[in-house]
C-alpha cells in the first residue's frame, strides 16, 4: 500500500507538479510466477553488432527488431543477455512496446564507427524513440543514450525492460532491486541496469509472469517486487522521461562477475558521461581505420565505400578480446539454434570459432590491410590445433574447447594454407602434423584420405571437390614450409601426395555420364569415389534422396581459386553452366546461388524457423540463397579474364546489407513464404548476421577487383600445377 501524503505535499501532488511517479512506494517482497517462461534467444538477423575496439572492455552487443538482443558477456562465446526494450504507457489506456512498432529504422552515425542508432516511431504516431548505443572503452558496459519524444502534447510514462540470460543460460538467474538500480546474478555472471536521471521506479519479476512488460501490458502500472529467486528474471525500470519537459535518459547496462561489479561498472559509466564515452569509442575504431587499407577504387558509390568500411570493423569486432585470433563466425543464433532447448542448451552456434570461417575471415583482413590480424588468426588456428592427432576442431569456443567433434579435412588444410601465405615458417611443427594427419585419415569405414566425414557445408561425407582442393593446397603449402625448414623428405611426400590426389580427381568427383549434361561436370561429391556410379543418398535437412550425380554445388571453384585448375578448364566452365541452370536465381539485387541442389538449410515454407527434426524427405524446409557464393563467382570471373563481370558480382554482393550495414547468410530466394508477402527476393531473411564471412568475402572481392587477380590464390600452388 501507498505510505500516508499529507500537507504541502499532498497539494503539490494533488495539483500535478510533482509527478505521481516520484511517490515513494512500499515493494511487494518477492516475485511471484517462478521461475518464468522458458527462455529463448531472439531472431538471428541483427542490424547492429558493436563493441569498443579496447581489448580491456570485453563486452558487445547486437541490435534486432527495433530493440537490443544479445549482449555478449565475458567473450564473444557467451551470450549474457537475451535483450533490452522499452515499454511506453499513459498508465490508463494501452502500453505498447517499442520493437513492436512497424516503424523501425536503424543505421550507423558514424562511418568510421560502430554506433548505431534506431528510431522507433509509434504505429499511432503518439510517439517517437531514438536510441543510440555504444560500449564503454573502460569499463564493460553497454550504453543506450535514449531520445523521448511525445508528438501528441501529452506526457507518457518510459519503462526500460531487460532480460538477462545470464552465462548462456536464462534458467538459473536470481534478481534483486539495489537502490534506484536493478540487478541480476547467477553462479559465474551478473548485471545491472541503471538510468541518469535516476530511475523512478524499479521491479524484478519473471518472464511472462510478474516482468514489466507483462504486467504493464495487463495494466499500464508497475508493481514493485524486490526480489526473484532463481528462474528467467527480468528487469525493470520507469524512467524519468515523459516526453515532453524531460525527454533524456541515459541507460547503462553493466557486466561482471558479481553483482556488485555490474553495479560499479555502470555507475561508474554514468559518471563519465555518455559523451565522452562516445567520443572515446568512436576515437578508437577511427584509429582502427587508420591502420587499414582504405576503401578501394573498385566501389564506385559513397554507399560501396561505407559498407566496405563497415565490414572491415565488423571483422575486427568478432575477434574475442582475451583470446587473440579467434574470430567467431557470428553473433547470433539462428532458428531452432536458439531455442535453447535441451539439445541447444547452452546455445553454440554461431558464436564459436570455425577454422573454415576463420581462415575466410582472416584473408579478408589481409586482403584490407591488417595483416596483423591475420597473424593473430593462424597462430590461434595452430594453438588449438588438437595435439593427439594434428586435426583442427570443426569449431571450437573461443577459448579454443571443442564444441562439435566430426573431422573436415579442409578445416585442417586451410590452416596451411594461410600460415604458407603469411610466410609463417615458424609454425612448422604444428604444419607437419597437420600434414600427415591430412594424409593418414582414414574414414570409419577405413575410406583413405581425401575423403572427409563432413564437406564444406558440414552435413555429408564423401569425396568432395571443395574439400579436396583445400587438401591439395595445403600439401603443397606446407611442402613450401617444410623446405623453408630444411626437411626436404617431407616436402617431397607432400607434393607427391598432391599430385596424385590431383590425379584421382576426376574419377571421384567429375561425371561423365550424370543426368545435368551431356558434357563432363563437377558434382557436389561422392559417397563411393566414383562420380559415375548412380549412387544415392539423402541430402538431409528433410530433403529428399538423390543419385549423387544428380547433385550440384559450387564448391568446385575452390580448385581454380586455390591455383589447382585453370579457370578456362573445359570441366570447369561446364560445371558453371549446369550449377547457373540447377541453383541459380537472379533476384532485383543480382544473381545468388543455393549452396547445393534441393538445399533444405532454411526457413520452413511458410516463413517460420528451420528445424532440423523434421523427417526425411518431408521437404519442410527450404535453403535459400547465399549471397557470399556471387563472391566466389566473381573472383572465378576474375581469375577467366573477366573484371566486368567481377566488379558486377561486387555490386550485388552489396546489395544484401542491411541499412545499418549488417550482411547476411541468406537472401530470400525463388519461393517466399508461401501466402504471404513482404518477403521480396534478394533481401535478408533470419539467417545469421552478420556472418563474418559475407563481409569478408565483400572486402577480399573488392581488394581482388582493384588488384586484378584473385589475392587469395598461393602463388606456388598455382607454380606448382599451372606455372608461374
Amino acid at each position: 500500500m501507498r505510505k500516508l501524503i499529507s500537507g504541502a505535499f499532498a497539494g503539490l501532488l494533488i495539483a500535478g507538479l510533482i509527478p505521481a511517479t516520484a511517490v515513494a512506494e512500499v515493494a511487494s517482497g518477492p516475485a511471484p510466477g517462478a521461475p518464468g517462461a522458458h527462455p529463448s534467444w531472439l531472431p538471428a538477423n541483427k542490424t547492429g553488432f558493436g563493441t569498443a575496439h579496447d581489448r580491456s572492455s570485453n563486452v558487445w552487443f547486437t541490435l534486432q527488431g527495433g530493440q537490443l538482443s544479445e549482449v555478449y558477456y565475458p567473450d564473444l562465446s557467451t551470450p549474457s543477455v537475451r535483450s533490452m526494450n522499452f515499454v511506453v504507457t499513459d498508465g490508463r489506456s494501452f502500453a505498447v512496446a517499442d520493437y513492436t512498432a512497424k516503424s523501425q529504422q536503424v543505421r550507423r552515425i558514424d562511418d568510421d564507427s560502430l554506433t548505431y542508432e534506431q528510431t522507433i516511431t509509434d504505429d499511432q504516431h503518439r510517439w517517437r524513440l531514438r536510441k543510440t548505443y555504444v560500449t564503454d572503452p573502460a569499463a564493460t558496459t553497454v550504453l543506450v543514450d535514449v531520445d523521448f519524444q511525445s508528438l501528441t502534447g501529452r506526457p507518457y510514462q518510459l519503462y526500460a525492460v531487460a532480460d538477462p540470460d545470464l552465462t548462456n543460460d536464462g534458467s538459473d538467474d536470481s534478481a534483486a532491486r539495489a537502490g534506484d538500480a536493478v540487478t541480476a546474478q547467477d553462479a559465474t555472471n551478473a548485471a545491472a541496469l541503471t538510468a541518469k536521471p535516476a530511475f523512478t521506479k524499479t521491479s524484478v519479476g519473471y518472464a511472462g509472469a510478474s516482468d514489466g512488460n507483462t504486467q504493464l501490458t495487463k495494466t499500464f502500472q508497475l508493481k514493485q517486487y524486490d526480489t526473484a529467486a532463481t528462474g528467467n528474471v527480468v528487469l525493470t525500470g520507469q524512467t524519468a522521461a515523459d516526453g515532453l519537459r524531460n525527454r533524456h535518459v541515459t541507460l547503462a547496462l553493466g557486466m561482471g562477475v558479481k553483482a556488485a561489479d555490474a553495479l560499479k561498472s555502470a555507475q561508474a559509466s554514468q559518471r563519465r558521461g555518455v559523451r565522452d564515452i562516445t567520443r572515446a569509442y568512436d576515437r578508437g575504431w577511427r584509429q582502427y581505420l587508420r591502420g587499414v587499407s582504405k576503401p578501394p577504387s573498385s566501389l564506385k558509390t559513397d554507399a560501396e565505400r561505407d559498407l566496405y568500411q563497415a565490414s572491415m570493423l565488423t571483422l575486427a569486432a568478432s575477434e574475442d578480446k582475451h583470446h587473440p585470433g579467434a574470430f567467431i563466425a557470428s553473433p547470433s543464433m539462428p532458428w531452432r539454434f536458439g531455442n535453447n532447448d535441451p539439445e541447444w542448451s547452452p546455445s553454440g552456434t554461431y558464436h564459436l570459432v570455425w577454422p573454415r570461417d576463420l581462415y575466410q575471415i582472416a584473408t579478408g583482413l589481409a586482403a584490407g590491410g591488417d595483416t596483423a590480424a591475420a597473424n593473430r588468426a593462424v597462430s590461434y588456428m595452430f594453438g588449438t590445433q588438437q595435439q593427439a592427432d594434428g586435426h583442427m576442431p570443426q569449431n571450437s569456443r573461443v577459448d579454443g574447447v571443442p564444441y562439435w567433434t566430426s573431422i573436415q579435412l579442409d578445416e585442417t588444410a586451410f590452416p596451411i594454407v594461410l600460415a604458407q601465405q603469411l610466410g609463417r615458417n615458424d609454425l612448422w611443427p604444428g604444419v607437419r602434423k597437420a600434414a600427415d594427419f591430412i594424409l593418414g585419415y582414414r574414414g570409419p569405414d577405413g575410406q583413405p584420405s581425401p575423403y572427409t566425414q563432413q564437406e564444406r557445408w558440414e552435413e555429408q561425407d564423401g569425396w568432395s571437390p571443395s574439400t579436396i582442393a583445400s587438401v591439395i593446397a595445403g600439401l603443397v603449402c606446407a611442402a613450401d614450409i617444410a623446405t623453408h625448414n630444411g626437411a626436404s623428405a617431407d616436402a617431397a611426400r607432400y607434393l607427391a601426395a598432391a599430385d596424385k590426389m590431383k590425379a584421382d580427381l576426376p574419377k571421384q568427383t567429375i561425371t561423365t555420364n550424370g543426368p545435368l549434361s551431356k558434357d563432363p561436370y563437377f558434382v557436389r561429391l561422392t559417397k563411393d569415389a566414383d562420380a559415375n556410379n548412380g549412387t544415392t543418398y539423402n541430402l538431409g535437412n528433410s530433403s529428399v534422396t538423390m543419385d549423387q550425380r544428380a547433385v550440384t554445388d559450387a564448391g568446385f571453384l575452390d580448385l581454380v581459386r586455390l591455383g589447382i585448375y585453370r579457370a578456362d578448364d573445359p570441366v570447369i566452365r561446364n560445371s558453371v553452366r549446369v550449377t547457373d541452370k540447377d541453383i541459380a536465381f537472379t533476384t532485383p539485387t543480382g544473381q545468388f546461388w543455393h549452396r547445393y541442389t534441393k538445399d533444405g538449410y532454411g526457413e520452413q515454407a511458410d516463413g517460420s524457423p528451420w528445424d532440423y527434426t523434421f523427417p526425411a524427405e518431408s521437404r519442410t524446409t527450404f535453403g535459400r540463397l547465399w549471397p557470399l557464393l556471387a563472391g566466389e563467382r566473381g573472383e572465378y570471373e576474375l581469375t577467366l579474364g573477366d573484371p566486368a563481370s567481377a566488379a558486377r558480382r561486387l555490386r550485388d554482393l552489396g546489395r544484401v546489407s542491411s541499412s545499418a550495414e549488417t550482411m547476411p547468410e541468406q537472401v530470400w530466394d525463388e519461393n517466399p513464404p508461401s501466402g504471404q508477402t513482404g518477403f521480396p527476393a534478394g533481401t535478408p531473411n533470419t539467417s545469421a548476421t552478420p556472418l563474418a564471412w559475407t563481409h569478408a568475402q565483400y572486402v577480399r572481392l573488392a581488394q581482388d577487383v582493384k588488384a586484378g587477380s584473385v589475392l587469395e590464390t598461393p602463388r606456388v600452388v598455382r607454380c606448382h600445377f599451372l606455372g608461374c
